[in-house]
């Protein structure tokens, strides 16, 4: 399955769904969606239990983030945000709580939008490259995590580590990130999706049915909440990304991005 942007191999009982929209897989409002209709067709298709999530692209990036061009106010509207921030959310609650068993192969950076989309699944593996590193840094933009990214973080490495990781914007490396609990497994690079799939193999031993059920029991009253909140974070976050400060830290941003650097994109 070949859909611009992503592509999806499937073996036997689970499927790789890479994601390669050059140069750094930023999240538009149809990147979102289409991550959305694949895990869907995944759900719906008998055969398949797990997937993994990887980049395929040229440089060491998972994804960078959102698309600056869907945060910046003076580029969008209401409407349009609202549209971008329901397809991001209505994806990530849908990954949190699929019953499918999911793996994020991370190589390269993942910050921000990559993050919250590795952390909201059921495992993580890491390179151990230099450039691998994980984090919701936000604030260093003067932008406020938002909330159920919070919650989801504090889940998967506990509520102080996250407390910290967060206000301070941190994106550690992926041994530090390995000691914190934000992955699960740090290996070269010649390894990553040979470790994935030794993990879903793994994972795949345990029947379907108890993993749902159970997953479910963890997972399921947090993507309620997070679903629910939607409206009210959708005001909250424009009201955020529409203020003074914010404008002029994200133009700032923009500016350095079309000036062809590449150190900075790392959005929300």
């Amino acid at each position: 399955m070949n859909i611009p942007g992503v592509r999806v191999e499937k073996h036997i009982d689970f499927a790789h769904v890479i994601m390669c929209k050059e140069p750094v897989n930023t999240m538009d409002t149809s990147f979102w969606s289409t991550l959305g209709e694949v895990l869907t067709a995944l759900e719906q298709d008998s055969n398949i239990r797990g997937v993994i999530y990887s980049s395929g692209l040229k440089r060491n990036v998972f994804t960078a983030g959102n698309d600056i061009h869907e945060l910046y106010i003076p580029e969008s509207n209401k409407a349009k945000f609202t549209r971008f921030w329901t397809a991001q959310t209505s994806f990530l609650t849908q990954l949190y709580r699929t019953p499918l068993m999911t793996i994020a192969a991370i190589r390269g950076a993942c910050p921000a939008g990559g993050c919250i989309v590795a952390l909201s699944c059921d495992a993580r593996v890491m390179t151990d490259d230099p450039s691998s590193c994980i984090g919701l840094n936000e604030v260093a933009l003067g932008i406020a995590v938002p909330k159920y990214w919070c919650e989801v973080m504090a889940c998967v490495a506990g509520r102080r580590v996250a407390q910290e990781l967060l206000t301070s914007a941190a994106m550690p490396k992926a041994r530090e990130a390995l000691q914190l609990g934000l992955v699960d497994d740090v290996v070269p690079s010649s390894d990553l999706m040979a470790a994935a799939e030794k993990r879903m193999v793994k994972m795949l031993k345990v029947p379907s049915n108890g993993y749902a059920v159970t997953k479910a029991a963890l997972r399921n009253d947090l993507a309620i909440a997070w679903d629910a909140y939607m409206p009210a974070e959708i005001e909250t976050v424009y009201a955020i990304l529409s203020s003074k400060e914010c404008v002029n830290a994200l133009g700032r941003v923009k500016a350095r991005l079309s000036s062809g650097s590449t150190s900075q994109k790392a959005k929300l």
